[in-house]
C-alpha cells in the first residue's frame, strides 16, 4: 500500500488512527498495540501477501537471538559461544538479504567472469527488505554489545514493522523507539501532534506527487533512452533525476514522520537541506540522515576495530570500505558500487582537505558538492555502466550540444558550434523543463526544508488555507500513482 494511494489516505490511515485511540481510551493498551501490530502487517501484506511468512519469521529469528545474547551464561558450560550465536545471526540475516537481493547479480556476474551459462533465478524483491534486516542486525549488534533492556516481544515486533517506516526508512534504533510505545503521554490524543503530523503529511504528500513526479518523466526519458543525449539535455535529465530522488524520497520521509506525529510516535528527521551542503562530510550529515548513523556505528567502526590500531590514514580506508558497502546495500549492481565507491572518495578528499585546513569560497564548496552529488547519481539512477557513461559523455558535450531553434538567428553561436532544432526532444521535455530545475535548484538551496516550515505550523486560518490547497492540488494528481523511489532499494 501507497501513501499516496487512495485506499491509504481516506480508508487505511483514518481507521487505524480512530481505532487505535479509541482502544486506547478505554485503557486497552495491549489491544491497541495488538491492533496497530495487526494493521502495520495489513499495511505490508497488501503488496503481495505471500511474503507476509517472511517478515513474521524475521521477526521471531531476531527476536530470540537477541534474546539468546542478552541471556547468554558463561558459567553454564553453553555447547554454543556467546559469539558463535552472534555470528549466526548476522550471517543469517545477511543470508537472507544475499538470497532475494543479490542472487541474480553474483550469478549474472558468475556468467560473465567465467563465461558460464546459469540461468537467472527472477526473485522478486520483497519490499523493506533491506530496511528491516539492517534495523535488526542493529538489534543483534547491540544485544551482543549488552545494550539492549527492553525485551518486550510486541514493542520489538511494532519496533520493526510500524507502518510508516517499514518501506523505505528512516531507519529506526530500537532504544529510541520501543519505550515509545509504553509512554502514558502517548496514550492520548494530542490535537498538536496531530495536526502537525497531518500538515507535515501533506507537504510530503505534495513534493512527491507534484514535484517529485513531475520531473520523473524527464529523468525516464532521459536514462532510458537509446539515443545519445547531447549537452543540455544529458544535464537536465541528470538534474530531474537528482530532483526526483530528493524530493520522492524526502517526501516518502516527511510522510512517515508526520504519520508518527499523529500516533504520537517520534520517528527520526531523515533529511536537513542535503543540496544546501559545502561538502561531502556536510552533505552525509544532512542526507539520509539515519543512514549515516547505522553506517557510522555498525559498519565504518566495526571496520575500523577491525585494524586494531587507529590511525588518519586508516580511518579513511574504513571510511572508503564502508561507503563501498553502502553502495552495494542499495542496490545488486556494479552502478551501486561505483557510486558508494565515489562517495568514498569524495569523504576521504574532504576528511583530507580539512586535516590540512585548506579553505574554499563557500559558494565554490557548494558548486562543487552539487554537481559532484549530481554526476555520482549518475551511476545511481543508470541500469548499467555503459549507460552512465553514454550520460556523463552527453554531460561533457561529446555529443554535441542543441539549442532552441529560436537562437539560431545568433550567428556567434553558429561559429561556437552549436546546432539547433527540437532541443529536448531527448528525454521528451519542453521550455519549461529548464525552468522547472531552476526553481528546484532554488528550492532546496535557498528554502527552508519541511521540518523547518512546520515549526511554524499553527492552527490558524493561514495555515489551514495552506494546508487545503496543498492537499487539493495533490488529490487531483492522485490519479497518476507511482511508487516511491527507495522502495527498489
Amino acid at each position: 500500500m501507497l501513501f499516496n494511494s487512495i485506499e491509504f489516505l481516506f480508508f487505511f490511515l483514518p481507521l487505524t488512527l480512530l481505532v487505535y485511540f479509541l482502544l486506547l481510551r478505554r485503557r486497552l493498551t495491549l489491544a491497541a498495540k495488538s491492533w496497530l501490530l495487526f494493521a502495520s502487517l495489513f499495511f505490508y501484506s497488501w503488496w503481495n501477501i505471500k511474503y507476509l511468512p517472511l517478515i513474521l519469521g524475521s521477526i521471531l529469528f531476531n527476536y530470540t537471538i537477541g534474546g539468546l545474547l542478552v541471556d547468554y551464561d558463561a558459567s553454564k558450560g553453553r555447547a554454543v559461544s556467546r559469539k558463535g550465536i552472534f555470528v549466526f545471526g548476522i550471517c543469517s540475516n545477511i543470508a537472507l538479504l544475499c538470497w532475494f537481493k543479490y542472487m541474480d547479480f553474483f550469478i549474472a556476474t558468475s556468467n560473465d567472469l567465467l563465461g558460464m551459462q546459469l540461468p537467472l533465478l527472477k526473485i522478486i524483491l520483497p519490499l523493506g527488505i533491506s530496511f528491516f534486516t539492517i534495523t535488526q542486525i542493529a538489534f543483534l549488534v547491540d544485544a551482543f554489545e549488552g545494550l539492549v533492556e527492553e525485551r518486550n516481544l510486541l514493542n520489538y515486533a511494532l519496533f520493526v514493522t510500524f507502518f510508516p517506516h517499514l518501506l523505505a526508512g528512516p531507519i529506526l534504533h530500537h532504544k529510541e523507539m520501543m519505550p515509545q510505545f509504553e509512554r502514558l503521554r502517548n496514550k492520548v490524543v494530542n490535537w498538536k501532534n496531530l495536526y502537525i503530523g497531518l500538515t507535515l503529511f501533506f507537504i510530503g504528500l505534495f513534493k512527491k506527487v507534484i514535484i517529485a513526479d513531475t520531473f520523473a518523466s524527464w529523468a525516464t526519458a532521459g536514462f532510458d533512452t537509446t539515443q545519445p543525449l547531447t549537452l543540455f539535455p544529458a544535464w537536465l535529465a541528470s538534474l530531474s533525476y537528482t530532483f526526483q530522488l530528493y524530493f520522492d524520497f524526502s517526501g516518502y520521509s516527511d510522510m512517515a514522520v508526520g504519520i508518527g506525529w499523529m500516533f504520537n510516535i517520534n520517528l527520526p528527521v531523515n533529511f536537513n537541506s542535503p543540496y544546501k551542503a559545502t561538502g561531502m562530510i556536510d552533505f552525509w550529515k544532512r542526507w539520509h540522515i539515519t543512514l549515516t548513523n547505522f553506517i557510522t556505528t555498525y559498519l565504518y567502526t566495526p571496520i575500523l576495530r577491525s585494524f586494531g590500531r587507529v590511525t588518519f590514514n586508516i580511518s579513511l580506508v574504513a571510511v572508503f570500505l564502508a561507503m563501498l558497502i553502502s553502495g552495494f546495500w542499495h542496490g545488486a549492481g556494479w552502478t551501486f558500487v561505483i557510486w558508494g565507491g565515489m562517495h568514498g572518495f569524495g569523504l576521504v578528499v574532504n576528511h583530507v582537505w580539512r586535516k590540512k585546513k585548506l579553505r574554499m569560497p563557500t559558494f565554490v564548496a557548494w558548486f562543487v558538492t552539487f554537481n559532484f552529488v549530481n554526476i555520482s547519481f549518475v551511476f545511481f539512477r543508470s541500469k548499467t555502466v555503459d549507460g552512465a557513461v553514454q550520460m556523463i559523455k552527453g554531460m561533457l558535450g561529446m555529443n554535441g550540444a542543441m539549442l532552441h531553434k529560436s537562437l539560431a538567428k545568433f550567428p556567434l553561436l553558429h561559429e561556437l558550434g552549436f546546432t539547433f532544432g527540437k532541443w529536448l526532444d531527448g528525454i521528451k521535455g519542453n521550455d519549461k523543463t529548464w525552468i522547472f530545475c531552476a526553481v528546484a535548484l532554488v528550492i532546496v538551496v535557498v528554502w527552508k526544508n519541511s521540518m523547518q516550515i512546520v515549526e511554524r505550523a499553527r492552527p490558524n486560518w493561514a495555515w489551514v488555507t495552506f494546508l487545503i490547497v496543498i492537499s487539493f492540488w495533490t488529490f487531483l494528481d492522485l490519479n497518476k500513482v507511482s511508487e516511491f523511489l527507495y522502495f527498489q532499494f
